[in-house]
C-alpha cells in the first residue's frame, strides 16, 4: 500500500533528513519534499493534494506553520521534529526524531514488516513526488519512480568518472531535484557526502571539507566570478597584469585538453608557473581538490564557464528538468563545447519540435503529474515525447539551450526578445547581482537591476560618494551613470531591439521569501511584474 509523507525541513541538506528520505522510500512509501521557503498556503496545497500523513520538519518556524495547518488537514497524523530545541507546545501528536527512531528500533513487528516491504519493492514503485516551482501557475507534482532514478544512475555511470574515493559537498536544498538526484547518485557510487551547514557558508565549508566533486547551480559560479573580479579591480596594476596573463595561459591549456590534444612542453612550463602564482589560489577558494563541478538548473554564461576552466576548475554543464529526473544531457570530459549542455546521456533521446522546442524521450522521464492527467497530456506529444518548454538547437549531437519558451517576449514593434540571454549578458558584470528584463508588448526593453552591493559600496567609498543606506545609494545620479556605462558596454553585441533602454536599480535582492524567485533561483516574472508595476510603468512614461 502507499502512504505519502511530507517533508518540510531546512534549506540545506542534513544527515537526519537524508536518513528519513531513504527510510521512507525503503518501506515503499512516497517522499514529498516541500521547499523550506514555501509559505503555509503553498505547503497546505501540497499536503492536501498528496493527503500526507506524516511530516518531518526542522525549525521552530516550520513546526509552528504545520501546527497552524493541522486543524485544516483531514489526513495529517504525525509531525516528526529534527531539531531538539523546537518547542512542541504540548502537542501530543508531535514526536522528536530521536524518540521516533527509538520507537521503531524497539518494535520487532516493524522489523518484520520492513523486511516484507523490502522484498516487495519493484522498479515501478513510486519513489517521490516533487512539486515544480510554479513560475507560471499552480504547482504540479512530478511523479518519479525508482526506475527513473536507476536509469539516471546507469546513464551517469557511463559519462562520469567517480568512485568511492570521491567526496561530494551538499549545499543546495534537498527539496530540489538536482541536489537530491545527485546525492542519491553519490550513495549509489559509494561517495562520501559532506553537508554544508548553510548555503551562505559554502566557501568556508569547501575549504574545510576539500571535496573532489560538488553539484551547483550557475549562481554559485557567478558569485565567485564576481567576487574575484571585484577584488581584481582594486588590485595594483602589476597584479592585474599577472592575473590576466595566468588566466590566458590557463585558457589555452584548457582549450587543448578540451580538444584532446597534447599540451606543448613550453606551455606546460608556463602553466606550472601560472598555477603556482595565481591559478592555485583560485582553486583553493573551492578547497583545492575539485576534479569537476556538475552544473545545471539555469543558463551559465559561456564567459564564466571558460573562466573556471582556465582556472583549472572543470565545470561539467548539464541539462535536465524535474520531469526528467534532472537528467537529459551533459558535457563529456573532452570534446565538449562551452556554452552548450553537451550530448544526451545513454538511454535518453532528444529532438527539436515545433517552435524550436526541445523534446525528450527515455527512461528518466516522469510517469506524469500527480492527480493532473490534463496537465500530463499537455506536455506529452501524440507520439509520446515529453515537451520540455525550453527552446534550443541540437546539432552534431550537441544540445544548446536558447530560451525558456514561456519566457520569450515580443515587443509592441513585433520583435522577439529572449530575456535570459540579456539577463545572463548583463549578469556577467561583477557589479550586478540580479537582473529582471521587461519588454513583453512594450515599445522597448527595460530592466530591474540589483547591484552587487559589496562591490558597489566599496566603489562609492573609493570615489567619495556619501550614502547612509542602500536606498539612498541607488538613487545617486553618479551611481546611475556608473551603471548606465557598464550596461551599455555589456550589451554592445546585442541586437538593437534586445538592448536595455532604461533600467531601475533596486535596493534589495530578489528573494524566495518575498516570492520573487523560485527555490531553484529562477525569476517569477509574473510576480515581479505585478509587485514592481509602478516602477516598471515609470520606465516607459518618459520619452
Amino acid at each position: 500500500y502507499e502512504i505519502v509523507f511530507g517533508d518540510w525541513s531546512s534549506d540545506v541538506g542534513s544527515s537526519d533528513l537524508s536518513v528519513a528520505d531513504y527510510a521512507i522510500m525503503s518501506v515503499r512509501a512516497v517522499s514529498v519534499p516541500i521547499h523550506a521557503t514555501d509559505t503555509a498556503r503553498q505547503a497546505k496545497y501540497i499536503l492536501d493534494e498528496t493527503q500526507a500523513k506524516l511530516v518531518f520538519v526542522g525549525s521552530q518556524a516550520h513546526y509552528d506553520r504545520v501546527v497552524e495547518l493541522w486543524p485544516e488537514s483531514a489526513f495529517l497524523e504525525r509531525v516528526i521534529v529534527f531539531d531538539p530545541a523546537v518547542d512542541l507546545r504540548g502537542e501530543a501528536r508531535s514526536l522528536r526524531w530521536e524518540a521516533f527512531m527509538t520507537q521503531g528500533a524497539a518494535d520487532p513487528a516493524l522489523r518484520k514488516e520492513l523486511s516484507e516491504r523490502l522484498a516487495r519493492i519493484v522498479p515501478a514503485d513510486l519513489a517521490t513526488i516533487i512539486y515544480t516551482s510554479g513560475t507560471t501557475g499552480e504547482p504540479k507534482g512530478v511523479m518519479l519512480d525508482h526506475a527513473n532514478f536507476t536509469a539516471a544512475f546507469r546513464a551517469h555511470d557511463t559519462r562520469l568518472d567517480v568512485s568511492d574515493a570521491d567526496l561530494s559537498m551538499c549545499f543546495l536544498p534537498l527539496s530540489h531535484v538536482f541536489e537530491r538526484t545527485w546525492s542519491f547518485y553519490c550513495v549509489h557510487r559509494g561517495m562520501t557526502i559532506a553537508m554544508a551547514d548553510h548555503p551562505a557558508n559554502i566557501v568556508p565549508c569547501l575549504q574545510e571539507a576539500r571535496p573532489t566533486v560538488m553539484c551547483a547551480v550557475p549562481r554559485f559560479y557567478e558569485k565567485i566570478h564576481g567576487t574575484v573580479f571585484d577584488k581584481l579591480e582594486r588590485a595594483p596594476r602589476h597584479k592585474k597584469w599577472l592575473f590576466r596573463q595566468a588566466l590566458a595561459v590557463g585558457d589555452r591549456v584548457a582549450a587543448l585538453r578540451r580538444e584532446g590534444r597534447p599540451v606543448p612542453l613550453a606551455l606546460r612550463l608556463r602553466h606550472a608557473v601560472a598555477r603556482r602564482l595565481v591559478l592555485k589560489k583560485l582553486q583553493e577558494i573551492c578547497g583545492g581538490q575539485i576534479r569537476f563541478f556538475p552544473c545545471a538548473g539555469a543558463p551559465l554564461s559561456r564567459h564564466i564557464e571558460e573562466f573556471f576552466h582556465a582556472a583549472g576548475l572543470h565545470v561539467t554543464m548539464g541539462y535536465g528538468l524535474t520531469e526528467t529526473t534532472a537528467t537529459v544531457s551533459c558535457h563529456d570530459r573532452t570534446g565538449f563545447i562551452p556554452g552548450t549542455v553537451g550530448r544526451p546521456i545513454d538511454g535518453v533521446e532528444v529532438r527539436i519540435g515545433e517552435g524550436g522546442e526541445i523534446q525528450v524521450r527515455g527512461e528518466t522521464v516522469m510517469r506524469g503529474y500527480y492527480k493532473k492527467p490534463a496537465a500530463t497530456a499537455e506536455v506529452t506529444t501524440a507520439d509520446g515525447w515529453f515537451r520540455t518548454g525550453d527552446a534550443g538547437t541540437f546539432e552534431d549531437g550537441i544540445l544548446t539551450i536558447t530560451e525558456r519558451i514561456k519566457d520569450l517576449m515580443k515587443t509592441s514593434c513585433g520583435k522577439y526578445v529572449a530575456p535570459q540571454l540579456i539577463e545572463t549578458t548583463l549578469g556577467n558584470d561583477h557589479y550586478i547581482e540580479q537582473v529582471s528584463v521587461i519588454g513583453d508588448l512594450r515599445k522597448y526593453v527595460t530592466a530591474l537591476v540589483v547591484p552587487a552591493f559589496e562591490a558597489l559600496e566599496a566603489w562609492a567609498k573609493a570615489h567619495g560618494i556619501p550614502f547612509g543606506s542602500r536606498e539612498e545609494l541607488v538613487e545617486k545620479p553618479e551611481i546611475h551613470k556608473f551603471y548606465e556605462a557598464r550596461i551599455s558596454e555589456r550589451q554592445k553585441d546585442l541586437a538593437d531591439h534586445e538592448k536595455v533602454k532604461r533600467f531601475r536599480l533596486l535596493p534589495q535582492a530578489f528573494s524566495q521569501e518575498a516570492g520573487e524567485i523560485t527555490a531553484s533561483l529562477k525569476l517569477r516574472r509574473k510576480f515581479i511584474l505585478e509587485k514592481y508595476r509602478t516602477i516598471i510603468d515609470s520606465l516607459y512614461a518618459v520619452e
